[in-house]
């Protein structure tokens, strides 16, 4: 037989997708993978049983159904601050993580680099690996996850093809400011470097904190490709409806990319997702303040049990500092399995997350209702002796 393919050998398995087989099997509260136990708004229910009735069911058209991008522009161009043309501007892609695939094979080249934020989401190690590109790891300093602008500054000396960003920030928590966004943004101009933008959290932030879309920025909207999904902001992570939007001449390559690796997104559930998307402004700040609540409840939970964890500025995402419960020389992927399994709540091993050398941390999110959450601190609150510690 011949040899398979060497790539493989660069990259594991999805650590957050495997931490939710091992919670479905030994039952425990799953706040390793971030999805919602809660259900999508009434609207978008209601459309989809008369959709399942209706249709439509066949192939919608390759770059989305044109009714779904008209009302996807709106909603979006609204928040943007522009207007954003639906036919030769946005594509529909199976999740943001299609998005992103898709962007970095349209604009980058074998042996390009890409600049990532340390902490960073797990795909995109594997995404630069599919493309054949070279990460270049620039950290975000914990407490705070701040850049060093200087270190920020030689990666882009590196000559690197785009900087990928996720704002605001998984797993960190991180909302960059106006002033982060302006540096990253003069950088980018200056030594002509691509802007990607992983977006799905872009209405879930806390406090004096505000998203700031790259794309909005003086000489940016020309070098920026906003990748970001229905997930998170409609709770229906399970529908798979992502998006990109890039001016013409960036999507005409996206949306090549994206015809030949998926065809086209689900129609039925475009369709049923425009109600989502035709729903009032106000929704989004009745949105934040769902998950603010969630949030205080989580955060304060864990407080008052004693786990050191960050305070986010915007996602539904904490990192906790774990060693005060690992056993000498147990890895953080062992840790969380063991977790999993005698104290019945999952998480992710920050080890997924960092460049760094990093194995206390884990990641947990929030994303729950109320009587989930307080299950879930109360299983936290005995892990001493669940542990054996």
């Amino acid at each position: 037989m011949q040899e398979l393919s060497r790539k493989n050998a660069l990259f594991t398995d999805s650590v957050i997708r495997r931490m939710t087989r091992v919670s479905i099997a030994c039952g425990a509260i799953n706040l390793s993978q971030g999805f919602p136990d809660f259900d999508p708004p009434m609207e978008i229910m209601d459309r989809l049983a008369e959709v399942a009735h209706r249709g439509p069911h066949q192939y919608p058209i390759t770059m989305g159904a044109p009714n779904f991008r008209r009302a996807l522009a709106k909603k979006c161009g609204h928040f943007m601050g522009r207007t954003i043309d639906p036919e030769t501007e946005v594509v529909v892609t199976v999740g943001s993580t299609e998005a992103m695939v898709d962007t970095i094979f349209a604009l980058t080249n074998p042996g390009d680099k890409i600049v990532v934020f340390s902490p960073y989401f797990e795909n995109y190690k594997a995404q630069a690996i599919f493309a054949s590109c070279e990460p270049v790891f620039v950290p975000l300093i914990p407490p705070a996850f701040r850049f060093d602008p200087e270190v920020l500054e030689d990666a882009f000396r590196q000559h690197p093809k785009a900087i990928l960003i996720c704002n605001p920030s998984n797993p960190s928590g991180r909302v960059f400011t106006m002033d982060e966004l302006l540096l990253i943004a003069d950088l980018c101009q200056r030594y002509d470097v691509y802007a990607i933008m992983d977006e799905p959290y872009e209405h879930i932030y806390y406090g004096e904190n505000r998203h700031i879309y790259m794309n909005s920025l003086p000489g940016m909207w020309e070098r920026t490709v906003s990748c970001s999904s229905l997930s998170k902001t409609y709770s229906i992570t399970g529908w798979r409806l992502g998006y990109a939007i890039a001016p013409k001449v960036l999507m005409d390559r996206i949306k090549q990319y994206h015809d030949f690796n998926t065809v086209a997104v689900a129609a039925p559930l475009m369709e049923a997702a425009i109600a989502g998307l035709e729903l009032p402004y106000s929704y989004y700040e009745d949105f934040r303040a769902h998950y603010t609540h969630m949030k205080e409840l989580f955060v304060g939970g864990m407080q008052q049990i004693g786990i050191p964890l960050t305070d986010p500025e915007g996602t539904y995402f904490v990192l906790a500092d774990v060693s005060p419960y690992m056993k000498k020389g147990q890895s953080d992927v062992d840790f969380c399995v063991e977790m999993a399994e005698k104290v019945g709540v999952a998480a992710v091993p920050g080890s997924s997350f960092f460049n760094e050398d990093i194995n206390h941390i884990v990641r947990l999110h929030f994303a729950k209702r109320d009587e989930t959450l307080s299950e879930a601190l109360d299983r936290l609150s005995h892990m001493r002796e669940k542990l054996g510690i």
